[in-house]
């Protein structure tokens, strides 16, 4: 009895006064029923006892519990029809938080204020109150942080009711028959909501289940819709329990607390390594027929054929792209090198044969490669090409690489040394007096996109050539460089514009400034070197915050829940591509390397889950998963409800660029690559 009491006392301490620094207002629970054909009704409770009941009687009860667990609460809200019922419940959490003070965090899709993104995508932009479906996110959380006070709170939700902190796997997802207005879900379902509310300029943060997407729903790349309410079924007797882990906490700033965030939903999800279907060198050899069956012959660039592919028969397409999407000159070194290494003289071929085309013909006037060419449209005089910082130092990454392995076996490759060296001494002159590269520019030097985010794209590109040639001009560069993503960058916790073809907050830029401290680190000493761990390690948070660390459900009938797909380990790209994908490239090897700098082991437990999970699509002949050849690895994964042009949730978009998938994984199975270059 004396039990029943605490917990009566800590509910009651939750729903009408959860009194901390931030919150002194109560916690307000909403629910809508809905009687099929008919509008919903909602319905605002209130507490009586340990239960939520309405002014008058309703077709279900709602138990509502609060209990302390360490420093958070849990609220456990359990309903049970008395009869056929159709619901929805949402609670709201306020604070006493001013919202222009704030920035909100939604793992792997919202960051600040989301002010990167454009109005067409979810953004301030477009309003300050926004409500997502869970699958969205990598973390299941929504939370705030006040600049002012420095304090934060979040609402995590719970899939198990037994407060297990185990990997869940049971979850579900049901087909609905609209995708706007007021829906009854067409089955069970596991996925709630999360959100936040800013309309009377002070933060709440809101959660419930079923899903609900207001103001707008993000359908597809820049394009939002008309916003949904779905209710769930319980039939008379049946009964539902909802849980939800509500914490406070005190960081010095917003990064701190994203790092602070993603150790808590590590600790508290617990993502655990998947069985691989590969090891490395079976990944790598189913790989490699993505090689025979891509590469182009029939222009001027040898290339494999590596965007703009239709997955139902993966055709080439007469475009090479040389960093991102086509990765060419990578795709062709990993070809070159796996052929030795197996004996098979077809990929030796192919490999050497797109190098020779590149130093023949790859090169603008400016000694700058050319970006991509499409030999079905007209090709743009030099003059006109745009280059992307990310490209030009994807593509000489490649080349050193290329180079070294070279140099390994005996052979030299002073023409291409020479046209490197030219390169790298163009991109010091393309350096701003604050350290900065830009985005995208001309042959000439002139600005296309003068921003930085890209910036640390060329830090990395700089110490390699540091490395190889021994011109502490490049060393110089890339530390100026890496003091301008200090300052502007992972100082204030803005990573952003390093993806192609958005210019937002996302993944890669975080990755790469991840990459770009790693290599400082690698060639300096002492406390400049714990200088640069430190940067690391700061926007390694970031990076990993995109990687989901939970399983999303799918609806029978969906492919990728027929495969059994596990989304743990996979990241989101960004907020304008609410898609997964394999994108890692190097992160996981700099990640591990991080977790014996600084004993941080959930470090290395997400790069094991990122390790066993990412080769789960990788089509084989008796596996094709959705693919037309086997090799040719999914990019455009469609996890959430969300397309990129084309059948939507558990299946992919049906063009896709598998070039790059295939470098990242290649990158991933190559774990000492890298590191041996640097050393």
């Amino acid at each position: 009895m004396r039990t029943n009491l605490r917990q009566m006392a800590l509910s009651a301490l939750l729903l009408s006064a959860f009194c901390t620094e931030a919150t002194a207002v109560n916690l307000q629970f909403t629910l809508r029923l809905k009687q099929p054909g008919n509008s919903s009704v909602a319905y605002q409770l209130r507490q009586d006892g340990n239960q939520l009941v309405a002014n008058k009687p309703l077709p279900l009860t709602i138990a509502c519990t609060a209990t302390t667990e360490g420093d958070n609460q849990r609220l456990t809200v359990t309903l049970t029809a008395k009869e056929r019922t159709y619901f929805n419940v949402g609670a709201t959490l306020p604070t006493t938080f001013v919202t222009d003070d704030c920035d909100f965090y939604l793992p792997g899709f919202w960051y600040h204020k989301n002010l990167r993104s454009p109005s067409s995508a979810p953004s301030f932009h477009t309003s300050k109150s926004w409500n997502f479906r869970e699958d969205r996110l990598s973390s299941p959380l929504t939370g705030v942080y006040d600049n002012t006070s420095h304090t934060a709170m979040t609402v995590l939700r719970q899939f198990d009711p037994s407060h297990a902190k185990a990997q869940v796997t049971n979850l579900k997802d049901a087909l609905t028959t609209h995708l706007e207005g007021e829906v009854i879900l067409g089955g069970e379902s596991s996925i709630g909501y999360l959100g936040f509310d800013n309309e009377d300029g002070r933060a709440k943060l809101t959660f419930g289940y079923p899903y609900v997407e207001t103001p707008r729903r993000y359908i597809r790349k820049l394009t939002l819709t008309a916003p949904i309410t779905t209710f769930a079924r319980l039939d008379k007797g049946e009964r539902i329990t909802l849980s939800w882990l509500i914490r406070e906490s005190k960081t010095d700033d917003f990064g701190q607390f994203v790092a602070k965030t993603w150790e808590y939903c590590m600790d508290e999800m617990n993502p655990q390594p998947l069985t691989p279907l590969f090891t490395p060198n079976e990944a790598k050899a189913q790989l490699a027929n993505y090689f025979r069956k891509s590469y182009v012959n029939d222009y001027p660039l040898k290339y494999h054929s590596g965007h703009t592919l239709r997955c139902d028969d993966c055709k080439p397409y007469p475009a090479a792209q040389l960093g991102f999407c086509g990765r060419v000159l990578l795709n062709g070194f990993n070809s070159l090198e796996h052929g030795e290494l197996t004996g098979e003289q077809l990929l030796i071929d192919m490999g050497q044969a797109i190098f020779d085309s590149y130093l023949r013909e790859g090169f603008t006037e400016g000694g700058y490669f050319k970006d991509e060419v499409r030999y079905h449209e007209p090709i743009p005089a030099d003059k006109d090409v745009v280059h992307s910082i990310r490209q030009q130092s994807e593509a000489v990454y490649a080349v050193f690489h290329y180079l070294k392995y070279e140099k390994q076996h005996g052979r030299q490759h002073k023409d291409w040394e020479l046209k490197v060296r030219t390169l790298l001494n163009r991109m010091l002159l393309l350096q701003k007096d604050d350290g900065h590269f830009p985005r995208k520019y001309r042959d000439d030097h002139s600005d296309v996109d003068p921003s930085g985010g890209s910036t640390p794209s060329a830090t990395s590109t700089l110490v390699m050539g540091y490395k190889y040639f021994g011109d502490k001009r490049y060393l110089q560069a890339a530390k100026r460089s890496v003091d301008y993503l200090e300052e502007n960058i992972i100082r204030k916790s803005d990573y952003f514009s390093s993806t192609l073809d958005a210019n937002c907050e996302d993944k890669e830029a975080a990755i790469s400034a991840v990459t770009a401290t790693y290599y400082l680190a690698m060639v300096t000493k002492k406390s400049e070197r714990q200088h640069y761990i430190d940067l690391c390690r700061q926007a390694t948070y970031f990076a990993l915050s995109w990687y989901y660390l939970w399983d999303v459900p799918f609806a029978q009938g969906q492919m990728l829940g027929e495969l059994d797909f596990k989304s743990r380990g996979w990241g989101n790209v960004s907020v304008e591509n609410n898609h997964i994908d394999v994108f890692v490239f190097e992160l996981p090897h700099i990640v591990r390397w991080l977790a014996t700098q600084t004993g941080e082991q959930r470090f290395q437990q997400i790069c094991d889950v990122i390790d066993s999970s990412l080769c789960q699509l990788l089509p084989t002949p008796e596996r094709l998963c959705g693919i037309g050849v086997a090799g040719f690895n999914p990019e455009v994964v469609q996890h959430t409800n969300w397309d990129y042009g084309r059948n939507g949730k558990g299946f992919y978009n049906d063009i896709f660029a598998p070039a790059w998938t295939t470098a990242s994984l290649w990158e991933l199975y190559s774990p000492t690559r890298t590191s041996d270059f640097l050393k």
